[in-house]
């Protein structure tokens, strides 16, 4: 009893890792875009109107634009889906003997014998034929497929979210402070954000975090450094 229980909460807790992978890295694809464009205009202007003019439209263009993105993908995704199980439901109906017969050899590449493959393809038919295969064979859950409007609010949520990091620290402080707290602010965030990314993922944090703060840097010094290059030619 306690296997299967076991199972199905990693099934369910699955799931959420994925989604919160995608929230840490959507927040911080807003960090590295907002900050890049704001330290950008820094290069160019100190005027607090100009960067908070820049940062709001890159905080609003860039959630969009990810919420956009994000939905496109995720409906073409769902489509498949439902195409995918449109498929098979009909493959059921016309071949059910030749459907279970896949489905027990697909149990057998599982590791289970013929004999307990064959019995357990005939019992999960007997339940459920179209969730069984579309589990085993698609890798589906007919319950729950996925959401793009789900998808599309937690992108722009979470850019959003990362995004206010950098419009906050350019904005806020007085004028000789700004790059100072924003370049500050920015790299800290990137360093929480690589390692919370490479912990969802399992995988050795140093390099994750290291990449991060790399890229994020480099886009802050390129962006700066053509706006520096902009203010100077406008002078």
């Amino acid at each position: 009893m306690t296997e299967p229980l076991h199972e199905e909460e990693h099934g369910a807790l699955g799931p959420r890792l994925n989604w919160l992978r995608a929230a840490v890295l959507g927040a911080n694809d807003g960090i590295v875009s907002t900050a890049g464009l704001v330290v950008g205009v820094a290069g160019a202007t100190d005027s607090r109107s100009a960067l908070l003019t820049a940062g709001l439209a890159g905080l609003l263009a860039g959630s969009m634009s990810m919420a956009a993105g994000e939905y496109v993908s995720v409906s073409t995704q769902r489509d498949s889906e439902r195409a995918a199980l449109a498929m098979e439901r009909r493959e059921l109906r016309e071949r059910p003997g030749a459907e279970l017969e896949e489905l027990t050899g697909l149990l057998e590449e599982h590791g289970l014998s013929r004999e307990v493959a064959a019995e357990a393809a005939e019992q999960l038919t007997a339940r459920d034929a179209l969730r069984a295969h579309a589990r085993v064979e698609l890798g589906i859950d007919p319950d729950e497929l996925t959401n793009p409007w789900h998808a599309a609010g937690a992108s722009f949520l979470a850019f959003t979210v990362g995004a206010l990091l950098p419009l906050l620290a350019i904005v806020l402080p007085p004028a000789p402070w700004r790059l100072a707290v924003t370049v500050g602010s920015v790299l800290a965030a990137l360093v929480l954000t690589g390692w919370s990314s490479a912990g969802l993922g399992a995988a050795r944090p140093g390099r994750a975090v290291l990449r991060n703060v790399g890229g994020g840097a480099l886009a802050m010094g390129v962006t700066y450094a053509a706006g520096a290059l902009l203010g100077a030619a406008r002078v």
